[in-house]
């Protein structure tokens, strides 16, 4: 999502895929069940579809809604009406994932991003993770409460950091096994127990490239709805540029200068890498490093 310049400015490099509010949450209708209803009544409420255990898009790349049949989530409030969601089934076709969201357009991915991990939430914990009676829907569906033992269960985020290491004017980026051939992208690691987000960096490239870091910046954040984390995109300065690649993680990993890092990001002939998709965070953080 690229951002306005002000009064001609220069353009600001883009916002991550999957940024913004999205809908108005409109929280404090969340326990009121019988609003709820009213809302899911109304003629100008509309329904989620969804097709291959994604939400279902139109052939612009805008969302697909139906008239309300199955009212068990609330997503929200929109400028024409409430939006609800069915839990979807348990299909999935992963090869439709990134297909899909090469169509999706930005203004719609919040709101995508939020309802696909809420409704695979619900999917995967319909039992109480206390006591393993069955719970129930509460809240809207942005909780989960046990009637046997009353513990309520709120859907999770995965912290996850992901971070460019920067040494000299170069850039470090890997290349997992599951990436197309020449696709290079930022490192990125979950956040562990107990950990800070600038320990859970420097452990990382620590782990995967063999370098010590200093200075660990925050960039932005991403919703990743695959299943459900929070990206952490930070930066962070290498205190020296000998690598030892873990193996078991990545195929490779190396420095790219500046002038590859701008090649890439314009798809030229002959760039020295693929670079990461543009709904990926890693992307937002190669424009800002060359914005920097």
């Amino acid at each position: 999502m690229q951002r306005s310049p002000p009064n001609g400015s220069p353009v600001l490099p883009p916002e991550a895929f999957f940024s913004g509010p999205g809908l108005n949450r409109a929280d404090l209708l969340r326990p009121n069940a019988e609003a709820l209803r009213a809302l899911a009544a109304q003629a100008d409420a509309r329904e989620l579809r969804w097709q291959d255990g994604l939400p279902a898009l139109t052939a612009d790349g805008t969302l697909s809604w139906q008239p309300v049949r199955t009212p068990d989530l609330f997503l929200g409030l929109a400028e024409d009406g409430p939006r609800f969601s069915a839990i979807p089934d348990g299909s999935h076709d992963f090869r439709a994932q990134f297909a899909t969201l090469s169509l999706l357009g930005p203004a719609e991915a919040p709101l995508f991003a939020a309802a696909l991990s809420l409704g695979n939430w619900h999917r995967r914990h319909r039992f109480c993770a206390n006591c393993g009676s069955a719970s129930g829907i509460v809240r809207g569906g942005w909780s989960r409460r046990c009637p046997t033992c009353a513990a309520e269960h709120f859907p999770r985020v995965d912290p996850v950091v992901i971070m460019l290491a920067e040494h000299d004017g170069q850039v470090l980026l890997g290349r997992q096994p599951q990436y197309p051939p020449g696709r290079y992208s930022a490192l990125a690691g979950f956040v562990e127990v107990g950990e800070t987000i600038e320990a859970a960096v420097a452990r990382e490239l620590g782990e995967e490239a063999g370098i010590a870091v200093a200075d660990v910046r925050y960039v932005a954040s991403q919703p990743w709805p695959f299943p459900s984390s929070l990206m952490i995109g930070c930066t962070a300065r290498a205190l020296g540029a000998e690598l030892t690649v873990d193996t078991t993680e990545l195929d490779d990993a190396r420095w790219f200068t500046r002038t590859e890092v701008i090649a890439a990001l314009a798809d030229e002939a002959g760039a020295a890498f693929l670079p990461p998709p543009p709904y990926a965070i890693a992307r937002t953080l190669l424009e800002h490093w060359l914005h920097a």
